[in-house]
């Protein structure tokens, strides 16, 4: 095996899943017994020639939207369902965080299904009486543990089948969706012992439609869409490309091609159009009903500048040019980190600002007004104009990092924001004769 190959800890290659949807369960019977001379159903395919390989100790991200494959390629990976045709190959010892409480027994204590669990991954009963009070620790029900799991409640449940999956020590952790158990404090826990993993160089795959938490864990990120991989690449960049797959805004090079085929004038506006964003490095998209002309940062004297200070006053500026009439536009901005986190924003319809009809022609200045209280450093903007045709959600143009802000600080605090917090010192001096020891 050559060294390229060891470093491999997981490689799908040209899978597919395909599924038979049948119009009458009948016609399921028929075929199941050879009745059937025709065939009764049409192929759903569920994955369409997935390839992807995840190197050891890599945490890498999967998402997309409902129905996107997501769940079914972990379930391939961990051999719950088998592929209809590729391979898939997987190099160390798998813990599956996908569906907590699978293989647990009702009717079994927790304690008991401890140990069901942990000989079906592969442990002895010994291992498993050497992690036995890590596992009750984390999952800290109590006594509950004695009791049979069907008296439990749903939070009690999926704390004990987290902590049993968490703490067999695999060399390979796939999540999908499960660090969001329990109240506050439990998942405060299940990232901090996720954050673990990733230091002690785990390979781990991650699966969350909490883009903040993919954003900041996961080295790589592959997006799927109706089966199919529509990239991989950087938390950033494939973030971004979601956020266009959302809004129906994502377009395949393939795709964009085709548009181009036979009209000059499309073609050369599209080249503009790239040469534009070349220049700029912005990722832009939407209906260009609506467009943001110009943008820009004020300090607190009105002066355009990129670099603010902690604690002044500040303005986020956008110029757009309405070329539809459109009901109600929402004027938006938010504000990202270097590695792509989305760290605040706010839009015109949550602040209740602006609520009317815009004619076509007509230009409009937007300008948000806030204080800076961000930690120093180097921060990315982006903007966007939204709103609704009846109820479905329209972008009319989406600027991503648009605008770069440097926070100028001498004195940050942790985490991404300052509270600002007022503190005081005072003495305190105890009034004579409050305690009094007496004598014996």
């Amino acid at each position: 095996m050559s060294k390229e190959r060891e470093e491999i800890a997981i490689a799908v290659e040209n899978v597919n899943k395909i599924y038979k949807l049948y119009d009458r369960p009948r016609d399921r019977m028929f075929e199941a017994l050879g009745l059937s001379k025709q065939k009764k159903y049409h192929e759903k395919y569920a994955l369409s020639n997935v390839s992807f390989h995840v190197k050891k100790g890599e945490c890498v991200g999967i998402i997309g939207t409902n129905g996107s494959g997501k769940s079914t390629i972990l379930k391939i990976i961990t051999g719950v369902l088998n592929q209809t045709n590729g391979n898939v190959s997987v190099n160390g010892r798998i813990s599956a965080l996908l569906e907590l409480g699978a293989g647990f027994n009702m009717e079994y204590t927790g304690l008991e299904n401890i140990y069901l669990n942990g000989t079906m991954n592969g442990f002895s009963e010994e291992e498993i009486d050497a992690k036995l009070q890590d596992i009750l620790d984390f999952a800290d029900i109590g006594d509950y543990v004695n009791q049979p799991c069907k008296t439990y409640s749903s939070g009690m449940f999926v704390r004990l089948a987290f902590s049993v999956g968490i703490n067999i020590e695999p060399e390979i952790l796939i999540v999908d969706e499960a660090l969001s158990v329990g109240d506050v404090f439990f998942q405060a826990k299940c990232f901090h012992k996720f954050e673990e993993f990733k230091e002690m160089g785990k390979t781990i795959i991650f699966v969350s439609h909490d883009l903040s938490s993919i954003a900041k864990y996961c080295d790589r990120v592959i997006l799927l869409d109706q089966g199919v991989k529509l990239g991989e690449g950087s938390p950033k960049e494939m973030i971004d490309d979601f956020k266009r797959v959302l809004v129906g805004q994502y377009q395949t090079s393939e795709s964009e091609n085709e548009n181009l085929l036979g009209d000059e004038e499309l073609q050369e506006a599209v080249r503009k159009k790239e040469n534009k964003l070349e220049d700029t490095k912005t990722l832009e998209y939407g209906t260009k009903q609506a467009e943001i002309e110009e943008i820009y940062l004020t300090d607190d004297n009105g002066t355009r500048s990129n670099a603010i200070i902690k604690g002044m006053n500040f303005g986020i500026h956008m110029r757009v040019r309405f070329y539809d009439d459109i009901p109600a536009p929402i004027f938006a901005f938010t504000v990202k980190n270097v590695k792509g986190t989305e760290i605040t924003g706010t839009n015109t319809m949550f602040e209740k600002a602006f609520l009317e009809p815009v004619k076509a022609g007509t230009v409009k200045e937007i300008t948000f007004k806030q204080r800076m209280t961000l930690q120093g450093g180097e921060y990315l903007l982006s903007f966007g104009v939204t709103g609704y045709d009846g109820n479905d959600f329209q972008v009319y143009h989406r600027l991503y990092d648009a605008l770069d802000v440097t926070v100028i600080s001498d004195k940050n605090t942790v985490g991404f924001y300052d509270m600002e917090s007022a503190i005081t010192v005072e003495d305190v001096r105890e009034a004579d004769n409050i305690i009094q020891y007496k004598k014996a």
